[in-house]
């Protein structure tokens, strides 16, 4: 596991996210109301649409092509929907934002394959 800096908490937008690219792997960085941050495989369990895109509300996002809602937490997904989307481990040290992300992220999440089969668990 290896804990890397992606930026400013401040440049995180309350209710909003920002997504980085580690080789093939996007990652969306999303922030709560409440100041809460998570940090998540920026592809909804469901068609792949681009979650940092959705609405965050409370401690979940809507997915803007289907309307999933997926809880940032755990990246399951809400209510009758069924499906997940990998989780990273976040920190704040200093006011940065720093995602622990294992060395073998992007060859983990490449071989999940669609979201439909993702499993759901940390990265």
């Amino acid at each position: 596991m290896s804990w890397i800096d992606v930026g400013s908490e401040s440049a995180l937008p309350p209710r909003g996210a920002r997504t980085l690219k580690i080789g093939s792997l996007e990652i969306a960085v999303f922030r709560t109301g409440a100041g809460e941050v998570f940090a998540l495989r920026d592809h909804c369990p469901h068609r792949g649409g681009p979650l940092s895109q959705g609405i965050v509300h409370g401690g979940r996002v809507t997915c803007p092509l289907h309307e999933w809602v997926i809880d940032l937490k755990t990246g399951r997904a809400t209510g009758v929907d069924e499906g997940c989307t990998p989780t990273f481990p976040v920190r704040i040290v200093e006011g940065r934002v720093e995602i622990d992300l294992p060395a073998s992220a992007e060859a983990r999440v490449a071989a999940l394959g669609p979201p439909p089969f993702a499993v759901c668990e940390r990265a």
